[in-house]
């Protein structure tokens, strides 16, 4: 779909297709609204008498074929109260309109939303919010689709946001495009069937990507890792017969001075359990257990394509783990590249074995001045906060602070569990450093517990266990397919813009 800022006398009424405009709840027509009632002979004042139409928030009043017009529909879409008017809700406006211009099958539209009296956007902001939740609506993944494609085409390939301060709405849009980008990365990588996307594949697909956008890409096989020691993470995917991977991304673009954040993911392109093997319906799924990663690539694409100014480095250890006569058991003692002896209890909590030596790796190569990991972890966050929040575990207040802010504003939002020597306690072995896992309770929090012991010291760390928001079943946010979710792309994105670009 291309998406174009149009000023509003280059928009008139003899012009096809779709024409949106607005009003606010509690109160009159907006000024766009008005113009095109009065050009319509009265049509949305005539539709509005006969519905229950308010301008609250999602609501939607249509118009087909208004005589005496070219154009073939009015759409009246309500704002809700102007002073809650905010970017997330822009962004939801801007993806319910499209989703109804798909319903309809209309092929070209333009959205004319005035920024109501109360509200306290920008018009220019107003419009390339607009835009970016249009942007988002129209993402598809239909690639191995052969057959009924016509019931899956969104037919929607031109949408024109009309704004008198177009130049500024251009400006904010190619920050929030970039970002679309990188939460289409994201999904694009999760979405992918496992006989598709393994390891290799992966990190062809990253240094593809990024290299191009001036992103410094390394990869490190298997014979690199043992020889450097990455005794945890190549225990787990030494029962598949794909060669596991680390991939090392670059972005400079702050001073050279200034350490870089540093971003690490967990990339298990598929999770079987291991020896210790996931019943069928809980296998089902375990291709996005590779979310973190993704979502890692994903902000590094963003961030070089708006040339951020800000020094980041990201960091994703991709694997598989796979049951057979190689495979890593309970009751193997792995050393870690930190040195540390891990006790493996359960094969099936591989992700933070995953996680320790490219936290490890990560920390001694760049000295980075913060570290973020993310990981679909843990069930027991999901049990803990379902399908709205992740879980953030950190050393660090000021980070959590700031991690929480930007999901706040973004709409990925957070919630902080606890890290105490109680949990730590339970991650105690009898014959190593420690035990990958803790017991029945408590489990996403002694999986960060032991990440904790991974973390040098005076280091800056966050742990984000986004097991819960990595996909979806469905679709529950107008602004996010079913499955693959993208998350944590806008979160880091806000949180580097906010704090750590120069």
């Amino acid at each position: 779909m291309q998406i174009s800022f149009v000023a509003p006398s280059n928009v008139t009424a003899r012009e096809g297709g779709a024409w949106v405009v607005a009003a606010a709840e509690g109160s009159a027509l907006l000024p766009a609204a008005v113009r095109l009632d009065k050009a319509s002979g009265g049509a949305i004042a005539r539709a509005l008498k006969v519905s229950r139409f308010s301008g609250k928030s999602g609501q939607i009043l249509e118009v087909v074929a208004p005589a005496g017009m070219a154009v073939s529909r009015l759409i009246l879409a309500g704002l809700g109260k102007p002073e809650s008017l905010d970017e997330k809700g822009l962004e939801t406006l801007g993806a319910q309109i499209v989703a109804r211009l798909h319903t309809v099958g209309e092929s070209s539209a333009r959205i004319e939303v005035d920024v109501p009296k109360g509200a306290k956007v920008k018009k220019g902001e107003l419009a390339a919010h607009l835009a970016f939740g249009a942007k988002l609506k129209s993402y598809t993944f239909d690639k191995y689709r052969t057959r009924n494609l016509d019931e899956y085409e969104k037919k929607l390939k031109t949408l024109r946001i009309v704004t008198s301060e177009v130049d500024a709405a251009k400006k904010a849009y190619v920050g929030l495009a970039a970002v679309a980008d990188g939460i289409f990365l994201a999904r694009d990588l999760v979405n992918e069937p496992p006989n598709v996307l393994y390891p290799a594949e992966f990190a062809r697909r990253a240094r593809a990507q990024l290299s191009k956008l001036g992103v410094k890409v390394e990869i490190l096989g298997e014979a690199e890792m043992k020889k450097q020691g990455f005794g945890a993470l190549l225990g787990v995917g030494q029962g598949s017969e794909r060669e596991s991977q680390l991939v090392v991304m670059q972005w400079n673009g702050g001073k050279k001075s200034v350490k870089p954040i540093a971003l690490v993911g967990k990339g298990v392109c598929f999770d079987s359990g291991g020896l210790s093997i996931k019943v069928g319906a809980g296998m089902q799924g375990m291709k996005g257990d590779m979310a973190g990663a993704a979502a890692v690539t994903g902000t590094m694409l963003a961030l070089a394509t708006r040339k951020a100014k800000v020094n980041a480095v990201g960091v994703i250890g991709l694997v598989e783990n796979m049951p057979d006569g190689t495979s890593f058991r309970p009751d193997d003692v792995l050393t870690s590249l930190s040195g540390q002896t891990i006790e493996v209890l359960n094969t099936d909590a591989e992700g933070r074995l995953v996680l320790a030596d490219a936290l490890t790796y990560t920390q001694r190569r760049f000295k980075p001045k913060a570290v973020i990991d993310l990981a679909t972890l843990t069930g027991a966050i999901v049990a803990t906060l379902g399908y709205e929040h992740a879980g953030v575990f950190s050393n660090d207040d000021q980070i959590v602070s700031r991690i929480q802010a930007a999901g706040r504003h973004t709409g990925e939002r957070v919630w902080q569990l606890p890290l105490d020597p109680f949990y730590d306690k339970m991650i105690r072995s009898k014959i190593a450093d420690m035990k990958n896992i803790g017991g029945a309770n408590s489990g996403a929090i002694t999986a960060a517990q032991f990440l904790l012991r991974f973390i040098e010291k005076d280091t800056v760390w966050a742990h984000l266990d986004i097991a819960g928001v990595a996909w979806q079943d469905g679709e529950q946010k107008v602004t996010i397919p079913s499955w693959g979710t993208g998350w944590g792309v806008r979160l880091l994105n806000r949180l580097m813009k906010e704090h750590y670009e120069s």
